[in-house]
């Protein structure tokens, strides 16, 4: 075993290899940490500085017009309020809450989501192993014959044949001099911050579609009895005509003029029927099942129940809490350190490399003093002429800047627009319904005075049409303004941000 000498110390040649080798790996870090960071650095926009969500001119209001009858209640709307972790057990419905538990276990969607956010952070993790030196060891055992009679002999005896043992240790690196690799790690977790909030969108918007999926099957279901009752009063009165006949009260044309009517109000329902088999697939798709798989829950309007108060919050807020606006500032924080990359690439590269082994026909001595060999090298590349491909890249990583800046500007605008329509649905969303609610007792009163005309003679058999056709289409206009309620109060929730930052499992889901 060959020695050397450490301060006076005599040590073996791998120990002295070793210790060398660690004063360069701190002379490499040291390079690297001294180094400048170029480009701009990223700091994160402003809150809009406004007030409410509604000009001056046109203020929304504290709260919605109450009405009577069902889901009629007014809907209070109070500022600053935080939103709830699960919104959707504000509408106090067991099936609604076991069925967005079970799409957010099954959901395949959401699966892919956090399977891009890890593919993320181990991307993150990869990249920073750049800012260590890479240390290799190699040993190489091998057996030849010399041709000494054409060439010298290789080794000094003069031995044709002969083993050869060699083993040795590498080590490169390249100092992040003017933070080349700093502003790749940057870019790359500012890439996985948004795949995070782009899991927080994925939760928001699967728990926001199920319940949508759900008040739509509420709302079908509503309209596919109405269509029914109906039907039924129109079969009841078709009898009534044939009576009539029978006494020549009528004639072949009003019961031709009914059997109309009601083969019209029947045709309604197989597209109603196929909406409701359509949102129920809906569901089950979005539970992670297969449509044979149906789900066992179902919903009715009368089974919901609409949120007596509504949490709105702060516009300074929305910002932080948005996915869609979070995801987009992470993408222009990316595209910032972009910037740094591409100064970084058109500056001088530098590396260091070193190696130290031992060679010999004997394993045991490979590393005495005369069979010991090292090296040790440095290189700095500036490339001089390419076309003046690093500087468009350059120019191009600004204009991806300057995209990414117009899309996070875009971003929020829609978000404080997506949360005025929502206040603005809903208010109008009363005032429909009261008007609706208003018109079915109306049409239902000229029904029920219209078919006793038509019995007593008094009234023709026009206006009995005409009271049956405003009444169907009463019932129907009921229903899906109580709908609109629930749908447009899911919309409120899920422009805020869907309330994911009070949310557990989500956190459990990002890891």
């Amino acid at each position: 075993m060959s020695v050397w000498r450490i301060n006076g110390t005599r040590v073996p040649f791998p120990q002295y290899w070793m210790s060398w080798a660690k004063k360069l790996v701190w002379l490499s870090l040291g390079l690297s940490m001294a180094g400048c960071t170029l480009g701009p650095i990223f700091s994160r926009p402003g809150s809009p500085n406004h007030a409410d969500y509604s000009s001056a001119e046109n203020p929304l209001a504290t709260s919605t017009e109450a009405v009577a009858g069902r889901d009629g209640q007014s809907q209070r709307f109070v500022k600053g309020l935080d939103l709830p972790a699960q919104w959707w057990q504000l509408f106090r419905s067991p099936s609604l809450n076991e069925l967005i538990e079970q799409a957010l276990k099954n959901n395949n969607d959401l699966k892919a989501a956090q399977a891009a956010l890890r593919l993320a952070n181990e991307n993150v993790k990869a990249q920073q192993g750049f800012f260590f030196p890479t240390v290799q060891a190699g040993v190489s055992p091998n057996r030849q014959r010399n041709a000494v009679g054409t060439l010298s002999p290789t080794l000094a005896s003069g031995n044709a044949i002969y083993n050869l043992y060699t083993s040795q240790v590498a080590i490169s690196y390249a100092p992040d001099v003017f933070g080349l690799n700093r502003r790749l790690v940057e870019s790359l977790k500012a890439q996985a911050e948004f795949q995070s909030h782009l899991l927080q969108a994925t939760y928001v918007t699967l728990t926001a579609n199920v319940a949508q999926a759900a008040v739509q099957e509420a709302s079908l279901r509503s309209q596919i009895q109405a269509n029914e009752s109906l039907i039924k009063i129109q079969k009841e009165q078709l009898s009534i005509f044939n009576q009539q006949l029978n006494l020549g009260a009528v004639s072949m044309n009003d019961i031709a003029a009914q059997e109309a009517q009601l083969a019209q109000t029947q045709a309604l329902l197989p597209p109603l029927k196929q909406q409701l088999s359509i949102q129920r697939n809906l569901l089950t798709a979005l539970s992670g099942q297969l449509p044979q798989d149906s789900i066992k829950q179902s919903f009715e309007l009368n089974s919901l129940h609409l949120p007596d108060t509504l949490p709105v919050s702060l516009p300074s807020s929305l910002v932080d809490q948005r996915p869609d606006v979070r995801a987009a500032e992470a993408t222009l924080h990316s595209a910032t350190a972009q910037i740094g990359v591409a100064m970084a690439n058109r500056l001088p590269q530098f590396s260091i490399t070193a190696a130290a082994g031992g060679a010999s026909t004997v394993f045991s001595q490979m590393f005495r003093a005369d069979n010991v060999f090292w090296g040790i090298a440095s290189s700095a590349t500036q490339t001089l002429f390419d076309g003046r491909t690093l500087l468009h890249r350059k120019l191009a990583a600004e204009a991806a800047f300057e995209q990414a800046a117009a899309q996070y500007r875009s971003t929020v605008v829609g978000a404080f627009q997506n949360v005025a329509d929502a206040l603005r649905a809903l208010e109008y969303d009363a005032q429909a319904l009261k008007a609706q609610s208003e018109a079915e007792q109306a049409t239902a009163k000229s029904l029920s005075f219209a078919q006793k005309g038509f019995e007593l003679g008094s009234v023709s058999y026009l206006a009995v049409l005409n009271a049956q056709q405003a009444y169907q289409q009463s019932l129907i206009g009921v229903a899906q303004a109580r709908a609109s309620r629930y749908a447009d109060s899911i919309a409120l929730f899920q422009a805020l941000g869907g309330g994911w930052w009070n949310n557990p499992e989500l956190n459990r889901l990002e890891k």
